[in-house]
């Protein structure tokens, strides 16, 4: 299908009201979508709320974390929308430092911001090879630097990184800067894991494989000779003859947050259909 379903509460999709994270504070960083239907940030905040977390959904764009805010309010849950620059260490400080003050504590940094620039280090500027960089690994750093310092005094915490397949494998598109990045996340949350283990803190990443989300159709589609060609090859492309749903990157963050996940740390977590067992 080349189209998303705009993103309400009556999608049918949406999981079933839980407990797993009834009364945890949840900090999302990228809790909006660019466009309609369900992007990894928004559905995954919807299933942190619909577990019975407090859900703060940052967004660059304010308007799309309060949407996401809207259709948790619809649903009977908890999210408070906030906008921030997560490559700003300042604009981020102050996001943690609100809301600790509203709920003294963060149980739960989910880090789901991304972007990426087609080119490789001979068309790439430099200019577009640090945003890149800095938009998916420099913000995990700054929310890290941020965040760490109230679950170091909490005595526990989990964070959950999105990355991507493309940080151990080759995806057939152009994007150097995006490889190094999500990379560099892996990486970073490997250390993240193992530095904080004994302080009750635990780190994981997950590498979502070809999805269908809003973000392809503004990002990937000028890869192909038009939508419905980039859609029909990247099902075809998924052992599992899909592509995946926000939904489905959702699901593995509620695990990975969950007391379920208490003796899983420094995974990097493939969500890909089976993608990545491929030989090519």
């Amino acid at each position: 299908m080349s189209t998303l379903k705009p993103a309400s509460a009556a999608d049918a999709e949406i999981p079933p009201r839980g407990n797993r994270l009834a009364g945890r504070v949840v900090l999302l960083f990228g809790g909006g979508s660019v466009g309609e239907g369900w992007g990894n940030g928004k559905a995954t905040a919807v299933a942190y709320a619909q577990e019975g977390a407090i859900v703060i959904a940052v967004d660059r764009a304010l308007d799309a974390a309060r949407e996401t805010e809207v259709i948790i309010a619809e649903l009977g849950g908890r999210c408070v929308a906030m906008q921030a620059d997560v490559t700003n260490s300042a604009s981020i400080q102050a996001v943690v430092e609100t809301v600790l003050d509203a709920h003294g504590r963060i149980d739960v940094l989910h880090n789901n911001v991304g972007t990426t620039i087609m080119g490789g280090p001979v068309e790439l500027s430099e200019e577009e090879w640090d945003v890149v960089l800095d938009v998916n690994l420099k913000s995990a750093f700054l929310t890290c630097k941020h965040v760490l310092p109230a679950m170091l005094r909490q005595g526990r915490g989990a964070i959950v990184n999105i990355s991507s397949m493309a940080a151990i494998r080759y995806t057939g598109y152009p994007y150097s800067a995006y490889y190094a990045a999500k990379a560099g996340v892996n990486q970073f949350t490997v250390g993240l894991a193992l530095q904080y283990a004994r302080q009750g803190i635990r780190a994981n990443a997950i590498m979502p494989g070809l999805m269908n989300t809003p973000l392809i159709y503004q990002q990937i589609g000028s890869q192909y000779a038009d939508i419905e060609a980039m859609v029909q090859a990247r099902h075809e492309a998924c052992p599992v003859g899909r592509m995946g749903t926000g939904w489905d990157i959702a699901h593995a963050a509620v695990f990975l947050a969950s007391d379920a996940a208490a003796y899983i740390t420094g995974v990097c977590l493939p969500v890909d259909g089976g993608l990545t067992c491929k030989a090519t």
